[in-house]
């Protein structure tokens, strides 16, 4: 007897519709409204055309694709070769290294330092928001690389050996020297076990072994990128904490030991490795003076918490146009949901969130552009403290809430609403956490005075403009005035810094509606409440239009 195996057809269950397709092709620089206003603002016009040849650039499938292999396979650490020799390398998927490439290849780690004018800072600002919504975690050495510059020209020798290697636009991933290489990347190693950010407790010696070198050992609790090569490090010498530039390989040829004992298994930030390393009297050379290594180093920190800012400020920006970009296509209850009161309501919080951000790092950018400008630089040392804790503790929140405007889809991780929850955290703990930062305003506040001054005169630019704004700056006024308990209050006080400014700055824009809505949301708050609590008036649809990535 014989059976027919023939199977039968498979019964097809249902069509898949009503699911928005990958966004992608779109231009990040043209459809971003509140960019492009703020570039032209504060300075950056000239940059346009090639903003919006990048914006391009980082909108391509392709960038979009290697931004995900990079957080799917994992850096892995290799601490010896195949016989047992000690190499210490860390190997990453090949997308990690053709997005740092890119990265270098637009000099976002060198171009106001190789090209500086008006807007330059303003400028690579806006072209790295650009690149770290496509992948943010190998920021982090382009960042460092960057931010490097300023303390190492503190030591002409050492300046005169490193900045054309640092500021070259070619990237060389190989575990090499220095001295081989026409191009490098820079880390940094300061914070320890037993300090953490207090790196006064720092306990890694430093003993000097003649011509300008010292041995340095001790350990790094969290060394980021640890295949940069060469880090500025923090040691103790016989006059106290200094800096040291300290490169992987010595200057023979044979490795300098620095050797790392794991990669940390980060929630986030995955595609970059963060190490814990041992220096076993590893060579290194003083950066600025004995002593001064917190002075010294402080020049590297500065740059970077304001890159903290952009970073933050794109991974909002990330977050609200996916959040638009999908209530555009998906409807519910019969009809699309940007087209839903409490949704729009939703959509435009997001965007005035990203509203504010962008004008504030971009107006610290502008003070960047004009340190020799006494007023200026005192802005920035306030600016760059207050932004870096206001923007980047935002940010995890807003993340998630536009992750929720997806659904279910938005925590799966091949949609970029994960990825962007995941690592939205890193930037408010890095480079100083919250309370780091609050408690650096009041010791700006303490140590220079002036810098006060000057923030008040910023605002005094909008007075008049609102009564809400008004009433806030007099409240803010007030509660520097009361020293009781001004540490205590520090987050109150760093918060009511923030919301002013981001509110004058965007009176300043010009947008009377946009204004508007973020000074009633902000600063006319009727009680503690969650993202999409926007009071009635505010045109919703106006605010949504300018975050909107696909208008332009």
């Amino acid at each position: 007897m014989t059976h027919d195996t023939t199977a039968p057809d498979v019964a097809n269950t249902h069509q898949v519709f009503n699911q928005p397709a990958p966004l992608h092709g779109h231009n990040l620089y043209a459809g971003d409204t509140a960019l492009r206003e703020a570039v032209t603002r504060y300075g950056g016009h000239w940059g346009e055309d090639d903003l919006q040849r990048y914006g391009e650039v980082c909108g391509r499938p392709e960038w979009i694709e290697r931004g995900f292999q990079a957080n799917h396979y994992k850096p892995e650490f290799e601490p010896h070769d195949r016989v047992g020799n000690r190499i210490d390398q860390v190997n990453y998927h090949p997308a990690y290294h053709q997005l740092m490439q890119l990265a270098m290849s637009e000099g976002l780690h060198a171009s106001p330092w190789t090209d500086p004018k008006p807007g330059a800072h303003v400028v690579r600002a806006a072209k790295y928001y650009l690149h770290s919504q496509v992948e943010s975690g190998h920021g982090c050495p382009v960042t460092m690389t960057f931010a490097s510059l300023p303390s190492i020209q503190l030591s002409p020798a050492l300046a005169e050996e490193w900045l054309p290697k640092i500021t070259d636009r070619g990237y060389d991933p190989s575990n090499r020297p220095h001295t081989a290489k026409s191009t490098v990347t820079i880390g940094m190693g300061m914070t320890e076990k037993q300090g953490g950010s207090d790196v006064r407790a720092n306990t890694t010696s430093a003993t000097p072994v003649g011509n300008g070198a010292y041995e340095l050992v001790g350990h790094k609790w969290f060394t980021s990128a640890p295949m940069c090569d060469a880090f500025l490090m923090l040691a103790q010498t016989a006059a106290g904490l200094s800096c040291f530039l300290v490169p992987r390989w010595r200057p023979d040829g044979k490795k300098n030991p620095i050797q790392i004992q794991r990669l940390k298994d980060k929630a986030g930030n995955v595609s970059n490795a963060s190490s814990e390393i041992e220096l076993r009297g590893a060579l290194g050379w003083l950066v600025g003076d004995e002593g001064r290594g917190v002075p010294a180093i402080i020049e590297m920190v500065a740059a970077t918490r304001f890159d903290c800012m952009i970073g933050s400020a794109a991974g909002q920006r990330q977050a609200t146009l996916q959040a638009i970009y999908h209530a555009s296509q998906r409807s519910a209850f019969g009809k699309p949901l940007i087209e839903q009161p409490l949704m729009q309501n939703v959509l435009a919080d997001l965007q005035l969130e990203v509203e504010g951000s962008v004008a504030m790092t971009l107006r610290m950018a502008q003070s960047m552009d004009h340190l020799d400008d006494s007023q200026q630089k005192l802005l920035m040392r306030l600016g760059t403290a207050v932004g870096k804790y206001w923007i980047c503790k935002r940010t995890p929140h807003h993340a998630y809430e536009a992750m929720e405007c997806l659904g279910g889809n938005g925590v799966i991780e091949n949609f970029i609403t994960a990825r962007l929850y995941r690592d939205a955290p890193i930037n408010a703990i890095w480079e100083g956490s919250g309370n780091i930062q609050a408690l650096d305003v009041l010791r700006a506040l303490s140590k220079t005075p002036a810098v006060l001054t000057t923030w008040y005169d910023e605002l005094e630019k909008s007075k008049g403009s609102d009564t809400l704004f008004d009433t806030a700056v007099t409240r803010l006024k007030d509660t520097l005035r009361n020293l009781d308990d001004l540490e205590y209050r520090a987050r109150d006080v760093v918060d009511q810094m923030a919301l002013t400014m981001q509110s004058h700055l965007l009176i300043q824009g010009g947008n009377t509606v946009l204004a508007e809505g973020f000074l009633r949301s902000r600063l006319g708050k009727h009680g503690a409440g969650n993202t999409g609590a926007l009071p009635v008036g505010v045109d919703v649809k106006s605010i949504i239009e300018r975050g909107n990535p696909l208008v332009s």
